[in-house]
Formats: structure tokens, sequence, C-alpha cells
């Protein structure tokens, strides 16, 4: 077993804070083999951030993404840029609040992040709902592996914040998933 994950967006989204949670959650609490490589411009906040997940049962020979099987996109440059990128029959999931163009998408999913986040009272925490989403979609790692990871990644004073969050991204990843289903 070997998954390719991308998640990217845009600086100050949390997208490489996503893909090291991610990356705990498999390797710490599921006992699985993970990596995780991170890419980012220049700026602090607004420039391309992109960070690659490989999640394996065998030793990872090369840390880099060949062809992604799931991409988290949680921007349109992002979605541009990598949503041709992935493999034939993989997942993509968008926030469709900030990804308007979606051309020949494979599997494209919708997550509303953003607007969850807002509802749960800040949009810091839109990249934990996209977690909740993937984990719900894919069960590339145990429901309790995330939350135990991402409550061991976040400070204390947002970690019932957090667990709402990822509480959410799991209901929207399973009410996308009975969608597609009917």
């Amino acid at each position: 077993m070997r998954h390719e994950i991308r998640i990217c967006g845009f600086g100050g989204q949390g997208v490489i804070t996503a893909a090291v949670i991610l990356g705990k959650a498999a390797a710490v609490y599921d006992g699985l083999i993970a990596c995780q490589v991170q890419s980012y411009g220049p700026e602090a906040r607004g420039g391309a951030a992109r960070a690659d997940v490989i999640i394996a049962d065998q030793p990872i020979g090369y840390p880099g993404v060949h062809s992604a099987g799931m991409l988290v996109a949680m921007s349109q440059e992002a979605f541009s840029r990598y949503g041709s990128a992935v493999q034939p029959g993989g997942l993509i999931i968008i926030d469709p609040d900030l990804v308007f163009q979606r051309d020949a998408a494979p599997a494209l999913v919708p997550v509303r992040a953003t607007q969850i986040a807002e509802g749960l009272g800040n949009t810091v925490v839109a990249n934990i709902v996209m977690l909740g989403a993937l984990t719900a979609l894919t069960g590339v790692v145990s429901p309790e592996a995330m939350l135990a990871a991402t409550l061991a990644s976040v400070p204390a004073r947002f970690a019932e914040l957090n667990r709402r969050a990822l509480e959410a991204g799991m209901a929207a990843g399973r009410a996308a998933s009975a969608m597609a289903m009917a």
C-alpha cells in the first residue's frame, strides 16, 4: 500500500500544518510509514504553498510525490497548477468557495471548508476541516489517529475548536460520499 497525497493552497491556510498532522496520524498513531516534504513561496502569506505526504506500509525510497492519488486544493491557483497532475481515478477535494474553474477534474469532491470553519468561529481551522473530509472520504488514516495527531499538534487552548473542525470535516466528507453514491 502506498498513498501519495498533495495538499496545496496559499500561505496562511495551514497547508503545511495539515500535511504534518496527516503524516503524524499515519506514522505515530496508525503505525504506518510516512514522509512529508513542503514547498512555499517567499511571501509569508498569500504565496503558493504545497506539501506532499506519502503514506505506506513499506519503506519509502524517495520522498517526492510521483503522481498524487489524492489532492486537497484550497485555492484556485493550487487547483490550476496541480489539478491535472492527479493520477487517473484519483481524488480531488476542493473548497468550492475558493476554486471556481474546475475543468476536466476526475472525482472532484467539493467541501466548503472555509465556510464550515467560519461557522465554527475561526477560518484558520479550514485546513483541519479538509483533513477531516480527507479522512472520511479515503480512510487513508483512521479517524482516531487523525484526532490524536490533531490534538497533539495544536495549542491546548485551541484543542476544542480543532476537534469540532475535524468532526465537521468528517461529517462533510461522509455527506459528500453519500451524495456520490446516490
